[in-house]
């Protein structure tokens, strides 16, 4: 049996995890590859199973939610427009094992089960951090205000990457 740090990246699965509706979540596409599977054949999976998946742990995205995500391809299929895709939070990925029964599906799993893990403790650590300079601010006085500033700023989430249009533009003249 492979070992599942050979078999993902851990990376790999960091990116698919998705913030929506203030929800850690996987896409069902994201999900499909890592595990295998066609996206067709994983949620059929899941319609046999429906009762597994309650909406707290998957739920379809809306068209408005979808779109920034969708492929910019020169001919769209009409499949890619009358679907959008089922989001899965961290309780319906861990389901999914139970669904598809493979030993790479049970392998995959761990490292998804990992990553929400890692990174929930990412969090933790930056709220602990967060209290612990709120506290030291109360304690010393305004002549340090710049130093913790700073490092707010620095403890500050990337600003996420203005998305611009895709393809080409022409310059008129009119």
């Amino acid at each position: 049996m492979e070992t599942p740090a050979a078999l993902i990246p851990v990376e790999r699965i960091e990116r698919a995890i998705l913030l929506i509706r203030g929800q850690k979540v996987m896409l069902d596409r994201d999900l499909a590859r890592l595990y295998g599977v066609t996206t067709k054949a994983l949620n059929q999976a899941v319609r046999r199973n429906r009762a597994r998946f309650p909406d707290d742990f998957m739920f379809r995205l809306t068209l408005a939610e979808a779109q920034p995500m969708r492929s910019q391809t020169v001919t769209a299929s009409k499949r890619n427009v009358r679907f959008q895709p089922y989001a899965f939070t961290e309780q319906g990925v861990s389901m999914l094992s139970s669904v598809l029964r493979s030993k790479r599906a049970v392998l995959v799993n761990i490292e998804i089960m990992r990553a929400f893990v890692r990174m929930r403790q990412i969090l933790a650590t930056h709220a602990d951090l967060a209290r612990k300079l709120e506290a030291l601010e109360k304690k010393y006085d305004a002549q340090f205000k710049a130093v913790f500033d700073a490092i707010r700023e620095l403890m500050a989430p990337p600003p996420e990457p203005p998305r611009g249009k895709f393809g080409f533009a022409r310059d008129r003249d009119d």
